[in-house]
């Protein structure tokens, strides 16, 4: 299971609160009202959170929508006491609590961004083998590959990952006016919604592939806005933007004032490149050397090649990531390596 860091200052209900309004703002089915209704009833600061944190991300017209959505009271079946609050009633109080936020938002202090920043930040980090998917706050999906770490943070102007190490894909959920951007070393990805899937090699090099929509990449104006986002965040005009079907690779050298250059990929190349979301290494001709540095992510095992002829020979194939087994014996059959342990995480490599 992977870790979840969450900063000090968070909040289990805040979280629970900020996911409540995600859903809600998409639409809920029969089933999820009614584990919204359940809730609400089972801790007393649920429901003041819940309208709290509609507040700040300015959603009370989402919670209002649950007036639409809940039957006559004479058609709904009697529940227990534990369900007495029904959806209409909590509609009812949604109305009154617009007025009130309303109210609100001339006569008190705004709430600072950092601080909001503060109150939803968390960390997510996946092992050495591992993947792991989490659906964020706001609707947005992502799903980690093999020894990655990133930070989530949301201000009321923006949404903000920062991918520290490996290997992330992002299903954005739409909020125009908070674009979701991904900081990776000193070049920011910016969506509004759409798919992508970004990773840092070993090397520090930058790959992504924008599976839907658009995106751009570019640096930030200022690089102290990522610090404290009071206002979403702008780029410099180098900006480049980077469309479904394309690639593109930064390496650590490439100087960040130019433009970034983009590649068509066919949709085979794209199925290739994702195919860790299911678990699996797909190999088409790249040199044993390559392969076996990719495979080497997924495992502590470490490879040894004895000779240069072995490292060129060209590999292709479906591997399950992390069967180091099942690699070996691919090697020793298909390719005419053979392999030996020498100790508990070291194999050596050679031809025949």
């Amino acid at each position: 299971m992977s870790n979840i860091y969450e900063l000090p200052n968070n909040n289990t209900c805040r979280d629970e609160a900020s996911a409540w309004i995600a859903r809600i703002d998409k639409g809920l089915s029969a089933q999820e009202q009614r584990d919204l209704q359940e809730w609400l009833v089972s801790g007393d600061e649920n429901y003041t959170t819940l309208m709290k944190m509609a507040q700040l991300w300015d959603k009370m017209d989402a919670l209002a929508r649950l007036a639409e959505i809940c039957p006559p009271a004479d058609t709904r079946p009697r529940q227990s006491l534990r369900f007495a609050l029904p959806l209409t009633a909590i509609a009812a109080t949604v109305l009154v609590a617009i007025a009130l936020a309303n109210w609100m938002s001339v006569t008190t202090a705004p709430v600072e961004p950092d601080e909001i920043v503060a109150n939803v930040a968390e960390f997510y980090e996946t092992a050495i083998g591992e993947q792991s998917s989490y659906r964020l706050a706001d609707g947005t999906r992502i799903t980690l590959n093999t020894n990655s770490r990133v930070t989530v943070s949301y201000s009321a102007s923006n949404r903000l990952l920062r991918l520290e190490r490996g290997e992330m894909h992002v299903v954005v959920a739409q909020d125009k006016a908070r674009p979701l951007s991904v900081l990776v070393g000193d070049r920011v990805v910016q969506a509004v919604g759409t798919e992508f899937n970004v990773e840092i090699s070993g090397e520090q090099q930058i790959e992504l592939v924008v599976t839907e929509g658009v995106v751009v990449v570019g640096i930030l104006a200022a690089a102290e806005q990522a610090e404290n986002p009071a206002t979403p965040l702008l780029l410099t005009q180098s900006a480049t933007p980077v469309a479904a079907g394309q690639e593109v690779r930064i390496n650590a050298g490439d100087d960040p004032d130019e433009p970034v250059a983009t590649e068509e990929i066919d949709s085979d190349e794209v199925a290739v490149k994702l195919s860790w979301r299911e678990g699996n290494l797909i190999f088409r001709g790249e040199s044993l050397e390559e392969a076996v540095a990719e495979v080497g992510r997924y495992t502590e095992v470490q490879f040894v090649f004895l000779d240069e002829e072995s490292k060129q020979v060209r590999v292709a194939g479906w591997f399950k990531a992390g069967d180091v087994e099942g690699l070996l014996a691919a090697l020793r059959q298909n390719f005419n390596i053979s392999y030996e342990w020498v100790a508990d995480n070291k194999i050596t490599l050679s031809g025949r």
